[in-house]
């Protein structure tokens, strides 16, 4: 499995690069999953639903099925953080591309996602994680850079890249351990 990090601050763009990624990796024949960070309170389920009705009985977790779809819904007694290390052990094993949204402080390799407009502080300069950077704004990066300067809205672009770097993406979770 192949996996990589899109970092960047809120606003950046990482869910719409995501998002328009997945369809041109899948167009390559590849499998794709996604692990996203999310804030503490969210939820998937929606009250009047059996799955939420076991929950809110106490269930510790929950999973339903379908000829179509699997979902596992888990409810921590105390507060977790679980690493991204863990939640990719979570998915199914015979994925070909793992893309994380967020965990922008993991130690996985990592797109910068950064926009001028935005006036946020690029990180590239002090995360050695970071591979890439995708912007839509080349010329106006605070700080020269050797990694690929790569176009944030052109996705094809962007899976080409990633399948023609694939070998440095690779993932084995026995390493994590």
């Amino acid at each position: 499995m192949k996996v990589v990090g899109f970092a960047g601050f809120s606003g950046s763009g990482k869910t719409t690069l995501v998002e328009r990624l997945i369809p041109a990796l899948r167009r390559r024949g590849l499998r794709v999953s996604v692990v996203k960070h999310a804030h503490h309170h969210f939820d998937i389920d929606h009250a009047g639903k059996d799955t939420y009705r076991h929950r809110e009985a106490g269930a510790f977790e929950v999973v339903v099925a379908s000829s179509k779809r699997l979902a596992l819904m888990r409810e921590f007694e105390q507060a977790a953080q679980l690493t991204v290390h863990q939640l990719i052990a979570e998915l199914y094993e015979g994925v070909d591309w793992v893309l994380v949204e967020g965990f922008k402080d993991s130690d996985l390799l990592k797109v910068e996602v950064w926009r001028a407009q935005a006036r946020q502080p690029a990180r590239y300069m002090d995360d050695d994680f970071i591979v890439a950077i995708a912007t839509d704004s080349p010329d106006q990066l605070p700080h020269a850079t050797l990694r690929p300067v790569l176009d944030l809205n052109d996705a094809e672009a962007l899976a080409d890249w990633l399948v023609a770097n694939q070998d440095r993406f690779n993932y084995c979770l026995e390493d994590m351990a």
